[in-house]
């Protein structure tokens, strides 16, 4: 198996010139058009997947001047995509899946009234499961004030657990570690118990996980996302992997993947979410490239072909 190595937590700034530096840079980018939903804006996409033989995409919609968001599941009707009929539509922001003993997993996340501070919101990871879109039963809520959990089933059967705890253990937002034998034994002590991995995110900033590949020889490729403020207040959000051992903990260092400017020009929900890319899935192909899906500046989708970036560690 890979050796992986890790030389330590380096900053958005310092990985973004690494990520220019290594000119590995995106072959084609293009918007993701869909439709039929009332004047809304469609982002935070997960990568397309199959359900009862069709290909659908998951979707974050909401009006431009609102946070009041659904997930929709969509599907490709002449090069367009549209709400899929008599599919379920959730409550939820920023949706993302798996599939854990053959059967789908979705999720996303839940807000609702903060319930100590006065005209706030507060946040937490809800999970579906079941044989097909049309038979999704909510299963499991995470902690509250937790964005970003993502469960990936093991080679050995087991179950990998990423969490994002905020706060006293994690500061903006940390990624940590922990696995269960089965989806039975999920609980908020397991998760607020996982282990911070460290050499991933610097202090001042934050990231996530949003998608997490099992590859072929056992270890895990993630796909996630680092942020910082910048000038102003303004949001930088980034595209970034990084493949872990979930055996022996070890974990290679992280890497920018994509940058806004990789895509093509749009709009932005707001001034300081111009330069925002949110990773939704990558799907990886057999001649060594991949189509990273993503939200763009928090009003659109893309996808952006580019090289693998896992391919290095098979």
């Amino acid at each position: 198996m890979v050796q992986l190595t890790n030389s330590g937590t380096k900053s958005c700034t310092v990985l973004l010139e690494d990520f220019r530096q290594r000119g590995h840079k995106p072959l084609h980018a293009e918007k993701i058009i869909f439709d039929q939903v009332n004047e809304r804006d469609v982002y935070n996409i997960t990568a397309p997947f199959e359900d009862e033989g069709e290909t659908v995409i998951a979707g974050r919609v909401e009006h431009r001047d609102s946070e009041v968001s659904e997930v929709h599941f969509f599907v490709n009707r002449n090069g367009v995509w549209v709400p899929r009929e008599n599919a379920p539509v959730f409550a939820l922001q920023d949706p993302f899946y798996t599939k854990i003993n053959g059967e789908l997993i979705v999720g996303g996340v839940e807000t609702f009234s903060h319930p100590e501070k006065e005209g706030m919101l507060n946040w937490r990871t809800v999970f579906y499961r079941g044989a097909s879109l049309s038979q999704l039963e909510r299963f499991f809520v995470g902690p509250d004030a937790m964005k970003d959990l993502r469960l990936v089933q093991l080679a050995d059967g087991s179950i990998g657990v990423f969490t994002r705890p905020q706060g006293v253990k994690g500061g903006r937002g940390k990624i940590g570690y922990t696995n269960v034998p089965s989806l039975d034994n999920l609980s908020h002590e397991v998760i607020d118990e996982a282990p911070i991995l460290e050499g991933l995110i610097h202090e001042d900033e934050w990231g996530g996980c949003n998608e997490i590949h099992l590859l072929p020889n056992g270890l895990l490729g993630v796909l996630g996302h680092i942020a910082r403020f910048g000038e102003a207040g303004k949001r930088h959000y980034y595209p970034m992997v990084f493949v872990f051992n979930p055996y022996n903990r070890t974990l290679s260092d992280v890497e920018i993947i994509a940058e806004r400017a990789n895509f093509v020009v749009g709009p932005a929900k707001r001034d300081d979410l111009v330069d925002v890319v949110f990773s939704g899935g990558l799907v990886r192909h057999p001649d060594g490239t991949a189509d990273l899906y993503a939200g763009t500046s928090d009003a659109e989708a893309q996808k952006l072909r580019i090289i693998d970036p896992f391919a290095k560690y098979v």
